[in-house]
Order: structure tokens, then C-alpha cells, then sequence
């Protein structure tokens, strides 16, 4: 089992950039494919991006490709989410996610555990 922690999140002007981070407990952590989520209200909770167990793939929806980044560090237990050029539409709770094995966490069905989630606000 792995639990998940998120921070870095908060109120960032449109075309600004931030930085999130998601730190994973226990030893297995290269174990675990990783993605984030986000989810606005009123909207489906989506995939913004994904990365396999070692780093070496990723993916993104094209909503975000170009912008986000995912990037993962094992010796820290930690998964990141840089975000850059920031729309009003990227505003939403941001979730971190984790699956066993090499399946990428890329849909709500493939996800083993989830994070708390951490709020990102884009303002004017």
C-alpha cells in the first residue's frame, strides 16, 4: 500500500507557472506507475499526465501538452507536476495517483490509490 501527499498548490496569475509535488510513503515506490488528476466542479475528474515506474514514458492529454510536465525522483519518493503558462481553465483540485505494475495510471479506472488532493487557482 502507498499513501500520497500532495502540496504546492495555490493562487497563481494566468501565464504564470507552478510547481506540484506528490510525495509517496513506503519502499516500493518504483514500483508504481504515477499520474495526476485534476477535477473542477462540475467536471469529470481527467488525467493531465502520467509517467511510467522508471521515468521513461510519459503522456498527456492535448489539453496540457506543451505546458505540463511530469517528472518523477525514486530516491525521493516524490512525483512532480510542472505546470507552465497557466489558463483559467487549468484552475481545479489536483489529485496524485498511483498504479502497481506498468500500466499508466492515465484513466480514473486504472488508478490504485489517490492523494488528497491540493487546490490550484488561476487568477486574472
Amino acid at each position: 500500500q502507498v499513501q500520497l501527499v500532495e502540496s504546492g498548490g495555490g493562487l497563481v496569475q494566468a501565464g504564470g507557472s507552478l510547481r506540484l509535488s506528490c510525495a509517496a510513503s513506503g519502499r516500493t515506490f518504483s514500483s508504481y506507475a504515477m499520474g495526476w488528476f485534476r477535477q473542477a466542479p462540475g467536471k469529470e475528474r481527467e488525467c493531465v499526465a502520467a509517467i511510467s515506474r522508471t521515468g521513461g514514458s510519459t503522456t498527456y492529454p492535448a489539453s496540457v501538452k506543451g505546458r505540463f510536465t511530469i517528472s518523477r525522483d525514486n530516491a525521493k519518493n516524490t512525483v512532480y507536476l510542472q505546470m507552465n503558462s497557466l489558463k483559467h481553465e487549468d484552475a481545479a483540485v489536483y489529485c496524485c495517483a498511483a498504479r502497481l505494475g506498468v500500466v499508466l495510471p492515465s484513466s480514473r479506472r486504472r488508478v490504485d490509490y489517490w492523494g488528497q488532493g491540493t487546490q490550484v487557482t488561476v487568477s486574472s
